[in-house]
């Protein structure tokens, strides 16, 4: 049986997360597909720890929005308060590799976005206010 690169099984474990949201509302979908287009940003800017608890404080509970980092720690192994915890209070060197899976996960995530639920970048897509249809 043949052994699966590290892409490989990223690209399967973000195909199952993102597919949930192919049948959702536009306005949820965008707003889902805004964030992972969004939070790779927020990652490189501000670094994984900030960046995480940024769109975890930003929005209610239960947002498409915050529904990324749940499906992001679901992807690396862990459940989100755990992952957030952790992320938090890890060494240097494990900080560095996370943030690296994290954004090694995320491109499929925006890959997925604009190919399954047709989210572009450049959309307005932030799930506040008047949502764009991108023309």
């Amino acid at each position: 049986m043949a052994q699966k690169t590290r892409n490989q099984e990223l690209a399967e474990k973000v195909y199952e997360q993102v597919i949930k949201w192919k049948d959702n509302s536009e306005t949820n979908t965008k707003a889902y597909g805004g964030m992972c287009h969004k939070l790779p940003i927020l990652i490189r800017s501000a670094g994984l720890a900030q960046a995480l608890a940024f769109v975890d404080t930003r929005n209610k509970d239960k947002t498409p929005q915050k529904e990324v980092l749940v499906d992001l720690a679901r992807v690396l192994g862990k459940e989100k308060d755990t992952f957030l915890n952790e992320v938090r209070t890890m060494p240097l060197s494990e900080y560095i590799y996370v943030t690296r899976q994290s954004l090694l996960a995320l491109n499929w995530f925006k890959r997925f976005a604009v190919s399954i639920l047709h989210v572009e970048a450049n959309s307005n897509t932030d799930g506040e206010g008047e949502q764009s249809d991108g023309k």
